[in-house]
């Protein structure tokens, strides 16, 4: 018989460094879940990707257990990384902080392809393209 799902949650965290203080504690607090067991098992999962940023999907049972999952990070992460960038533009529009070409644009959507509610990778590379403009990245 399939356990009843209570909730999912969606948590943008640090790979290999979740800890229980805030945002996991209290979403997952809330719903009665072992915190510690949560934060040792995705820190396991994700240890090998350190420095990135990894959402994980939690799907909350009525039964207080609970499975996730863990995604690609966000494309908005994979832009700071790939340009090195602390953050995005405070003033988008005007004020620029970056280039992305097109190569890697095409090498970001490849990459979180599976992520992406698309099959085409033209629309993929919109995708990636319309994030980097959204933080003040210029694209080619």
């Amino acid at each position: 018989m399939a356990k009843k799902v209570k909730t999912i949650l969606k948590l943008n965290l640090p790979a290999g460094e979740a800890t229980p203080a805030p945002p996991v504690g209290p979403a997952l607090g809330q719903h009665g879940l072992p915190i510690m067991d949560f934060v040792k098992s995705y820190n396991e999962k994700t240890a090998a990707l350190k420095g990135n940023i990894i959402p994980a999907v939690i799907t909350v049972y009525e039964d207080r257990t609970f499975s996730f999952i863990t995604k690609l990070p966000p494309v908005s992460a994979m832009i700071k990384k790939t340009l090195r960038l602390e953050r995005g533009s405070q003033k988008t529009g005007t004020e620029q902080v970056g280039i992305l070409t097109k190569d890697l644009i095409e090498q970001i959507a490849k990459e979180k392809m599976k992520d992406l509610n698309t099959e085409d990778l033209e629309m993929a590379k919109r995708i990636v393209a319309g994030t980097a403009r959204s933080m003040g990245v210029k694209t080619e």
